[in-house]
């Protein structure tokens, strides 16, 4: 079983000190995906030229907000970074308790944000 299909996406939320570096072909490929130009997809999408703008919780901009997996809205076009996360070692995630520690919370308040607040 591969456990990133379960995953709520612990991997698309920026933590401090990380970075998502974008190629011009990620770049390109995303513009496919959403039959924009490259540089509407750098308007649109990026910050510091090379990385994806993020929403206030940290998430990256392209994650849906109301599931627990699946999460991608761009799994398709998705950069290179992300394709070969977590570089054919173990997910940090799993076996790091501060890692997780950090992230749950956000994924969880991002959930009931986008629930209503009605589920707990």
């Amino acid at each position: 079983m591969n456990y990133c299909n379960y995953c709520p996406g612990y991997c698309c939320y920026r933590l401090e000190g990380s970075m998502l570096l974008l190629s011009a072909t990620d770049i390109n490929r995303l513009a496919r995906h959403l039959r924009l130009s490259d540089g509407e997809i750098r308007r649109r999408y990026l910050e510091n030229k090379n990385t994806f703008k993020v929403k206030e919780d940290g998430s990256c901009i392209f994650q849906a907000p109301d599931r627990m997996s699946k999460r991608c809205t761009v799994h398709e076009a998705r950069p290179d970074q992300c394709r070969n996360f977590p570089y054919d070692k173990p997910c940090p995630y799993l076996k790091r308790e501060d890692l997780l520690a950090e992230i749950a919370p956000r994924i969880e308040q991002g959930l009931r944000r986008a629930w209503g607040g009605s589920h707990k």
